[in-house]
């Protein structure tokens, strides 16, 4: 668990809201507290229908050097980095890089980089692409997506929030049933992180005129029918009329790699 080693009261109540757990030398986790939740429920509901910006420059005043964001390049994160580089350019923004990115992705790290002095860290599993289907015998996307998202997807998450006490995600609530309720401001359970969704009310057509009229960066492969970008394996271009999501994971009922899931995850990665 950790050694407590901070408190501090949350405004006009006795509650303490937030308390700060040492778990390893100079690296702390935020404890949730009866208090740090009431606090994060009100924030929610007073963000409810503010712009991103507000609610970014809150999570920036609110966290500091303990907020970071998750980045997949797609037009939503895009949107986030490039209001990030006017409110504040320092927050640390990393990308899981599972090995299985689609080059284009790759390319649009750079030009984020060129545009904006922003730059996102890659963060890798332990195995490369070769070494992890050389101990499962070949590709574990065609047999175990599951496994494979949790094992180069959400392990790695949690190795890159170390330390952190807020993530900034990129998610809609009209993207899939299990984004459908999520906070503007909650609390992550499954990586013990504040959780804030800055586009949570945000429709595709509201990100797509954004990137419009900023000339925000974007993968070129939304252009050729792309329109949720993952993995290049378990990505598919998208017919007229689909889900935007239907893309993903094609031929299966998976619609999530973990990271937003509501669903029951593998409790330990894929014996090696």
């Amino acid at each position: 668990m950790g050694t407590p080693i901070q408190t501090s009261a949350l405004e006009g109540t006795d509650q303490p809201a937030a308390e700060l757990v040492q778990v390893s030398s100079g690296v702390t986790q935020l404890q949730l507290t009866d208090g740090l939740l009431l606090e994060l429920r009100q924030q929610s509901q007073r963000l409810e229908s503010a712009l991103p910006q507000t609610i970014i420059q809150w999570a920036v005043n609110r966290f500091g050097g303990k907020l970071t964001m998750a980045t997949a390049f797609g037009p939503e994160g895009c949107t986030i980095l490039h209001l990030l580089s006017e409110i504040d350019p320092q927050v640390h923004v990393f990308n899981l890089d599972t090995g299985y990115q689609f080059p284009e992705t790759l390319q649009l790290r750079e030009r984020i980089k060129q545009r904006y002095g922003i730059e996102v860290e890659l963060m890798r599993p332990e195995t490369t692409v070769q070494e992890y289907e050389q101990l499962h015998g070949g590709p574990l996307y065609k047999t175990n997506p599951d496994q494979c998202c949790f094992d180069r997807k959400v392990s790695v998450l949690r190795r890159a929030v170390q330390g952190k006490h807020a993530w900034i995600s990129a998610i809609r609530r009209d993207q899939s049933p299990d984004r459908r309720n999520a906070p503007i401001v909650g609390w992550d359970d499954k990586f013990n992180l504040v959780k804030i969704n800055p586009l949570a009310n945000l429709t595709k057509n509201d990100i797509w005129n954004l990137i419009t009229k900023h000339d925000i960066p974007y993968n070129p492969l939304h252009d050729q029918g792309y329109l949720s970008i993952g993995c290049w394996p378990c990505t598919r271009s998208v017919m007229i009329g689909e889900d935007e999501r239907a893309g993903r994971w094609g031929g299966t009922a998976k619609t999530e790699c973990g990271l937003h899931s509501l669903s029951i995850e593998p409790l330990q990665p894929a014996a090696l």
